[in-house]
């Protein structure tokens, strides 16, 4: 019996698994809950080790691996699962979106590569997309003022809320981070 599960204008196929990599509790908690609510039956890893022993023992038709992870780059995970499953359609999503990563990641065998943060239908478009089709943009994308103030954001919690060092890896004056920091997001 072939298993099918439509949501949202997409078909899963028969093998709806799907392994979420991501070091960000809190992002891999939600974006899991979403996915299930739409059909996936979802494995959740947080580190490279966890999502490489994944991928080797049940390898999934569908994955969404974060770049930069705490015990090494998520491409170690694409490549396992690229090994074991070569059908496997796989999403690469990080904070640090560089075009030097993006053609490496897809090198590498992966499907798409989204920068974070992605919400879980821009997710699944790339998912679920066909391999010659694009797409769709997003229907509400963020403002280039809350792109960066996102970058800005994640830049200062990986320096332990450190202001000075935030400023220096990110080239801008301290004062001028103190003032953006102070502020809230933008819409």
């Amino acid at each position: 019996m072939v298993r099918v599960v439509t949501t949202e204008k997409m078909t899963l196929g028969d093998d709806p698994s799907l392994l979420l990599v991501d070091d960000d509790e809190a992002f891999l908690k939600r974006l899991g809950k979403a996915m299930e609510k739409r059909g996936f039956d979802v494995e959740m890893a947080s580190s490279v080790a966890a999502g490489k022993a994944i991928a080797t023992a049940r390898p999934p038709a569908y994955a969404v691996v974060d770049l930069r992870l705490e015990d090494g780059n998520g491409l170690d995970v694409v490549e396992t699962l690229r090994e074991r499953r070569p059908d496997s359609r796989i999403v690469v999503l990080t904070g640090y979106g560089a075009i030097a990563t993006a053609v490496a990641a897809v090198k590498i065998g992966a499907t798409d590569y989204l920068s974070k943060p992605a919400d879980a239908a821009d997710i699944i478009n790339a998912l679920v997309a066909q391999d010659d089709a694009l797409p769709p943009p997003p229907e509400n994308p963020m403002s280039a003022d809350r792109v960066r103030w996102e970058h800005i954001q994640r830049v200062y919690e990986l320096c332990d809320r450190n202001v000075s060092e935030t400023a220096r890896r990110l080239n801008m004056h301290r004062r001028t981070l103190q003032r953006i920091l102070a502020k809230r997001s933008p819409k």
